[in-house]
């Protein structure tokens, strides 16, 4: 097949309507920006695609990557006819509709490329409404979301699915889509004279964080503003476009919560450096802070425990703090917390001990409560023997009944508890492995 070809071309009128970012978008593998992973020359995908063995796929990555662009690369490449709906446009009597023309049309011999936008926000049933006209090849499927598919899409769908990742694109190939843009003179913009320094075009592709279509968009209202400076993009220029720009972040999807996934380890990793960067970039994508400070009280309760007590107590005030005081100086009281709990000493014992408790709870089941632990409030239940034989702890020399038992009789004496030699746990682990040494010299004797 020849790989030379394009996309079918509008009329030039009409295209002269469209946004850069659509007139630019590529008509080969070769203008594709990144994705040298999946797309380098030589790679099994690319192969397949240029010998035009196109199979059901999910694109799965961020805005901007490319997944339309490749879907439609794909049904060139594959002679197939094109057909697009999306999730969020469209339910399922009209992707009946498109599923019925598209058999009509495999029973005349031509295949249809499905691309099905935003798949993950069709539910199950929905995506079901695929399946055998998968199976019975009466379309190639290529949905594309920016979710994890493993979470977001039904196992029959990803079971005659392959997966395919596609990244953000870098800022170097991000700044080679510009460039390219400035230069051509039939789809870009070419002939304007317009022109912008390495620098200023290395600026616009960060401020499309990995989006392609994004910088397009802000190169497209840069190059309109430069048409009253001399068609020069200077840095005033800059300054009027960027000003306002946000990073990449979805407050429900992936990014979110492989962002807070990355907060929480670097905080149990003691690396307060790596800690406050992923807090400042989920606060900078509008992250609720409520939820970053509960996230934040959960780590001082679960990685620093016992180490450090105050740890807790600093994520409870810091988060009263907050509501009172709010954004941004909020935010100093918040970096404050981060940077502590990252830097303070570190210690999941009493997360582990409750764990091992439930499971003897779950062996054990409801054993009674032994009768020396029982209180004894009425005559009756003192003559059954309720706290017969307790032990007043307070009344024994050195303010513990060594051998008192505080299980039920059928379990005998366990051990959950293992503190680590860190921090203020570092005490307490001295006291109790001499307690706990105390109290099987105690029991050995008395037996």
């Amino acid at each position: 097949m020849n790989t030379n070809m394009s996309l079918p071309g509008l009329d030039p009128g009409v295209s002269a309507l469209q946004p850069l970012a659509e007139r630019m978008r590529p008509q080969t593998l070769d203008e594709m920006a990144g994705q040298q992973r999946l797309l380098a020359p030589g790679s099994a995908l690319r192969r397949a695609i240029e010998a035009g063995h196109v199979h059901s796929m999910v694109l799965w990555g961020p805005p901007g990557c490319g997944k339309t662009t490749l879907a439609l690369l794909l049904a060139q490449y594959a002679d197939a006819h094109f057909e697009a709906v999306s999730a969020v446009l469209c339910g399922l009597p009209e992707v009946r509709k498109v599923l019925a023309a598209a058999e009509q049309r495999f029973i005349g011999g031509r295949r249809t490329l499905l691309f099905v936008d935003e798949v993950h926000r069709f539910n199950k049933v929905q995506q079901d409404a695929f399946l055998p006209h998968i199976e019975r090849g009466t379309i190639i499927f290529v949905g594309a979301t920016t979710e994890n598919p493993s979470f977001e899409l039904n196992s029959a769908l990803l079971s005659r699915c392959r997966v395919h990742v596609m990244e953000a694109v870098s800022v170097a190939d991000v700044v080679q889509v510009l460039q390219r843009a400035i230069d051509d003179d039939v789809r870009g913009l070419g002939g304007r004279g317009l022109q912008a320094s390495p620098q200023a075009l290395e600026q616009i592709a960060t401020a499309g964080d990995g989006d392609v279509r994004r910088s397009l968009t802000l190169l497209e209202i840069a190059a309109e503003l430069a048409g009253e400076e001399g068609g020069h993009i200077t840095d005033a220029t800059l300054q009027q476009v960027l000003a306002d720009r946000t990073r990449r972040f979805d407050k429900g999807g992936e990014q979110f919560y492989d962002q807070i996934s990355a907060l929480h380890k670097s905080v149990r990793s003691s690396n307060p450096d790596a800690a406050i960067y992923w807090a400042a970039r989920m606060i900078d994508g509008g992250c609720d802070p409520s939820y970053l400070l509960r996230r934040l009280t959960i780590m001082a309760v679960e990685d620093i425990g016992l180490a450090d007590p105050r740890a807790l107590e600093m994520a409870i005030n810091v988060w009263n703090a907050y509501d009172r005081i709010g954004a941004p100086e909020g935010n100093i009281a918040l970096s404050n917390l981060v940077i502590y709990l990252a830097s303070t000493a570190k210690s999941n014992a009493s997360y582990m001990a409750l764990n091992a408790a439930r499971a003897d709870v779950a062996e054990f089941g409801s054993q009674p409560v032994p009768m020396h632990l029982r209180n004894a409030p009425t005559k009756l239940m003192k003559g059954l023997g309720y706290g017969k034989d307790y032990q007043y702890d307070h009344d024994v020399e050195g303010g513990v009944a060594l051998d008192q038992t505080g299980f039920p009789d059928a379990m005998g004496e366990r051990v959950y508890y293992q503190p680590v030699a860190r921090g203020m746990e570092l005490k307490l682990k001295e006291k109790l492995d001499a307690l706990r040494a105390a109290r099987v010299r105690a029991r050995q004797d008395k037996g």
